[in-house]
């Protein structure tokens, strides 16, 4: 009750605000000290007990606010943590915190120029830049930045979908014919997970081949899209992927382009992971022929370290967006306002409040330029480089796949002494499945530092490495194969 709007509040609000960020400075400071833990586990059951997080009619005082504040961060992951690689979205970017305080305390929403007159202004330029690197003339097309890649999946396959048949937006599904998709074996789950949203089904997406490298095998796809022609089904979209989620491939985008222009299909591109290279001279190549796209996912949350949540979707066709999503609503878009109402964008978007994440990326693409983005992304893959070269001839270690990582995932078994020179048995892959899971707990337990883990089609628990986080080094490329040796050692 003391803090503002309360009169007189400032005195107690200013020292308040400086008390939690007190707090949160130490914390960023914790993340990037490698004698900290990276997790401080506990089991779910343990810590709803060990403290009282229920909510009650009375208040608290703003001393207990600032205790769960420190509480919450004391169990927190630390994200940012040099040691930190379980997910594809890691560090923490300091301008890019402050772009998100920023953003919070403006707290408006993106619907409208008339209540986030920069922040339109800034998305607008920001998405113009990404097509531009995407490689669309002069940046032309639209876009929209969406609550993450699944989402952003989503919104490909919406106006896909409205592209090739408009009326399936006042009619719905029973006025068109049956449609299929096509995505890799190895694609993200969001491709099946947006098919069972918008109605057409997760039977409806077909899943093409892929070579040993996790590539997408385009006389497969072909294939499969004239055996659905032949079943009188109608193909839609083509979804690829540029740096799948286990193995980091690149989908071959001009084959795929190929095939798409032949038989009249949207080309999607899945870029979640991988739209990042697109910043690297020296990488790119790995998405040449993503410029003949029809729509592009780029999450600069992942490979460029922006804070959570950052995800752009690119389409190439200019007010398909507005057309397959406007709703006219007219308390918002009203018509006869006295500014350009072009700049009014939230009714081309699904979402009726949409949060400001742009704001992130644009400040911190003005703090390091496309080279700093640059130096980051080459930076990370010479890191997998080096932890791929360092593995993948060691005793202990056996690559999934053959060839160094085109991306930063480097896939590997840990074979512990007991299962070394054991022959290929049942028995064996059984217990090799069993390792990876145990490290990792082992790994959290001490808390020392996270990596994923997965099996994938027939193959058994594997460890997938992944480095997006600038503050990672050698030395703890290091520290993972000595701890994953350490806790290995007795299995």
């Amino acid at each position: 009750p003391d803090l503002l709007p309360a009169c007189n509040g400032e005195i107690t609000t200013i020292s308040f605000l400086q008390d939690v960020v007190d707090i949160l400075l130490q914390y960023v400071v914790k993340s990037f000290d490698r004698s900290t833990k990276v997790i401080d586990f506990h089991y779910p059951n343990e810590l709803l007990q060990e403290y009282n997080w229920e909510l009650a009619d009375q208040p608290q005082t703003l001393e207990e606010i600032l205790l769960n504040c420190r509480t919450t961060l004391k169990y927190a992951i630390k994200t940012g943590h040099p040691r930190y690689f379980n997910q594809l979205s890691t560090g923490l970017d300091m301008v890019g915190l402050a772009a998100d305080w920023l953003t919070s305390a403006a707290n408006t929403n993106m619907f409208t120029y008339e209540i986030a007159p920069v922040f339109v202004l800034l998305e607008y330029v920001t998405l113009r830049k990404m097509r531009e690197m995407v490689g669309w003339p002069g940046g032309c097309g639209d876009g929209i930045f969406s609550p993450g890649g699944a989402i952003s999946n989503m919104y490909a396959m919406l106006i896909a979908r409205f592209k090739m048949f408009p009326e399936v937006k006042e009619k719905g599904m029973a006025a068109i014919p049956r449609l299929v998709a096509f995505t890799s074996e190895h694609s993200h789950f969001s491709v099946k997970k947006g098919a069972a949203a918008l109605g057409i089904g997760t039977d409806s997406v077909i899943l093409i081949r892929c070579d040993e490298r996790g590539k997408m095998i385009p006389s497969d796809l072909e294939r499969r899209i004239v055996e659905a022609k032949q079943k009188g089904f109608v193909p839609f979209l083509v979804s690829a992927t540029a740096g799948t989620t286990v193995y980091g491939a690149f989908d071959p985008l001009i084959a795929i382009a190929d095939i798409c222009k032949k038989y009249k299909i949207w080309m999607h591109v899945d870029g979640a992971w991988g739209g990042g290279l697109l910043m690297s001279r020296k990488h790119k190549w790995k998405l040449n022929g993503i410029e003949r796209a029809n729509s592009v996912t780029w999450n600069p949350h992942k490979m460029m370290g922006v804070p959570l949540q950052c995800s752009a979707l690119l389409v190439r066709e200019e007010g398909l967006m507005q057309s397959c999503n406007q709703m006219h609503a007219s308390y918002l878009f009203q018509q006869d306002k006295h500014y350009d109402l072009s700049y009014d964008t939230g009714d081309k978007a699904l979402q009726c409040g949409r949060h400001v994440d742009v704001f992130k990326l644009w400040l911190m693409w003005r703090a390091k330029g496309t080279t700093g983005f640059e130096a980051h992304i080459d930076k990370c893959l010479e890191l997998a480089e080096y932890l791929y070269n360092k593995i993948k001839n060691r005793e202990g270690y056996e690559m999934v796949f053959d060839g160094k990582p085109q991306h930063t995932n480097v896939c590997f078994w840990y074979i512990p002494p007991s299962l070394r020179g054991v022959e290929d048995s049942e028995e064996r892959t059984s217990r090799l499945n069993k390792v990876a899971p145990v490290i990792k707990a082992r790994m959290m337990e001490y808390g020392t530092t996270m990596v994923s883990y997965q099996p994938l089609g027939d193959k058994v628990n594997f460890f997938r490495m992944v480095i997006s986080n600038p503050a990672a080094t050698h030395q703890d490329i290091d520290f993972l194969i000595d701890e994953i040796e350490r806790l290995g050692q007795d299995l």
